[in-house]
């Protein structure tokens, strides 16, 4: 893998892949900063000691607009039934993605953590146009090793180079 260097020299000599780089790491921090503040949305409305994710399960389900079946089935067998531990995993869950991408720890595995709970967001019938860019960058994370430019992993990585967490 080659790396990237935060040298003078480096990136006078390739402008454009540091504009891309430092890009790409904007869009990294954005997203940390997403899930960061829906965990602490979340905790300062109860979500993890009241009935409001449940609430918000069922208001979705009997909501228009109506849901595929695939929808219909997540929410009904799954989602309404383990509403509060569902609400403890997204909310303990983007805390943990939001830090660790900020800090560029375990990256890829956190950003495969957040396809998963955006897909999820979308199964259960919260679907907007923030989502698809949400996929797209969270499979980008789990692709390239930005956490390599600036991050805890190239460090982690170099001392545990065997480990699947730090690639």
């Amino acid at each position: 893998m080659s790396y990237f260097s935060w040298k003078k020299e480096n990136m006078q000599a390739h402008p454009l892949q540091t504009a891309g780089i430092v890009l790409f790491l904007i869009g990294r921090y954005i997203f940390a900063i997403f899930f960061l503040y829906g965990f602490w949305h979340k905790l300062v409305r109860g979500w993890l000691w009241t009935d409001k994710m449940y609430g918000f399960f069922t208001e979705r389900l009997y909501a228009p607009p109506q849901l595929n079946d695939f929808q219909t089935l997540y929410l009904e067998q799954f989602a309404i039934p383990l509403a509060l531990p569902i609400a403890w995993i997204v909310t303990i869950g983007e805390l943990i993605i939001g830090v660790c991408l900020a800090l560029g720890f375990a990256t890829r595995a956190n950003a495969a953590f957040a396809l998963f709970l955006v897909l999820n967001f979308a199964a259960g019938g919260f679907y907007n146009l923030t989502l698809p860019p949400f996929m797209i960058y969270s499979v980008l994370m789990m692709l390239l090793p930005s956490s390599h430019w600036l991050g805890l992993d190239r460090q982690l990585h170099e001392r545990h180079p065997e480990s699947i967490w730090f690639k």
